[in-house]
């Protein structure tokens, strides 16, 4: 009932009233999780629902976000519009690269959200912002960290990437209560209060929230960001930036997490396809997502595995029709998942 009362006055609050300290910079959320954990549906939930304020949101590729065509003004290589004033921004190589296109546009947006790939520790990303030149033109608001409640034994505690989430994390969501017992969410919420002593934690179904409570709401501490580097280190900015550059790739090995990608010009068998599924995609294969190109079939198909769940759904292709597909998982047998998908071909 508590978080019911919480929920209700949080929505009627106005997000623009948070945010008149222009001087302070340009806030900026940074949205982490884990693979699978709803991530994109929080970004498409904040590009959909901004109340007068122009967002800017970076992302790996934004092309999955799949944003409404309806919403879109203009788009280029690595910008798409909205007609509400939100603009969605790829990251590529270089975070601070797309920030700056971000603030160098004519027309300055309110707020800045920036997406963490799901094997990423988001400190790297955090000090980014807070030991470049970025310092002086953002203001770090706070960390959102995402949780699969149904996948959460396989993301949480097999993953050094995963568990750095929740200790960073200012708030955490339990995403996809609707799919759990009760009893479960209730035990997670438990388990991450005592790893995460004083997070804010709120429950949600499809990434749904109030904005008003993810998003200006001044948690960041950067002290303790900062003493997470060995602040007994002389060279103490150099020790952060060398963290800073190597830290994905480590954890990946850390944790024993390869990908997979497969391409072909030919399509699928639907038969073989579902077999494959049913009998042969291993259970250590956490994340997968794919277009997909079926025989018979005149559509182009979204392809998304999380955890034990997938799902297909439909749309028109806009150009040559192909298969394409990545999957990420503990210690692959590479060579063996690639013959599989290659007999699946027609």
């Amino acid at each position: 009932m508590r978080k019911t009362t919480v929920l209700t006055f949080f929505e009627t609050m106005s997000i623009a009233t948070t945010m008149d300290a222009p001087k302070e910079g340009l806030p900026v959320t940074i949205i982490t999780g884990f693979l699978g954990s709803g991530k994109t549906s929080l970004l498409n939930h904040i590009l959909t629902n901004q109340q007068g304020l122009k967002t800017a949101v970076l992302v790996n590729e934004f092309g999955e976000i799949g944003i409404d065509n309806e919403l879109i003004v203009t788009t280029n290589d690595n910008m798409v519009e909205l007609s509400n004033g939100c603009i969605c921004c790829t990251i590529n190589d270089d975070l601070v690269d797309a920030v700056y296109r971000v603030l160098e546009r004519p027309e300055k947006v309110d707020y800045l959200v920036v997406e963490t790939t799901g094997l990423a520790d988001p400190l790297p990303v955090a000090l980014t912002f807070l030991g470049t030149e970025l310092r002086d033109m953002t203001r770090l608001d706070s960390i959102v960290t995402l949780v699969d409640c149904a996948n959460f034994s396989l993301d949480l505690f097999n993953s050094q990437a995963a568990h750095s989430q929740i200790t960073y994390g200012d708030i955490i969501l339990l995403n996809k209560t609707d799919l759990v017992d009760p009893k479960v969410v209730d035990e997670l919420e438990q388990r991450i209060g005592k790893d995460k002593e004083g997070a804010r934690i709120l429950r949600t179904q499809n990434s749904q929230v109030p904005l008003p409570l993810i998003l200006s709401v001044g948690l960041f501490e950067s002290d303790q960001y900062f003493s997470a580097c060995d602040h007994h280190d002389h060279d103490h900015h150099d020790h952060c930036h060398e963290h800073e550059h190597h830290h994905h790739s480590d954890h990946l090995e850390n944790d024993g997490f390869t990908s997979v990608s497969f391409q072909k010009d030919r399509p699928f068998s639907i038969r073989k396809f579902q077999y494959f599924l049913d009998n042969l995609l291993p259970t250590s294969v956490f994340r997968a997502k794919g277009i997909l190109w079926f025989e018979g079939s005149p559509h182009r198909h979204i392809f998304h595995v999380s955890g034990k769940r997938y799902s297909i759904s439909d749309s028109d292709w806009q150009d040559q029709p192909k298969n394409q597909l990545v999957l990420i998982g503990q210690n692959l047998d590479h060579k063996t998942l690639l013959e599989q998908l290659e007999d699946c071909v027609i």
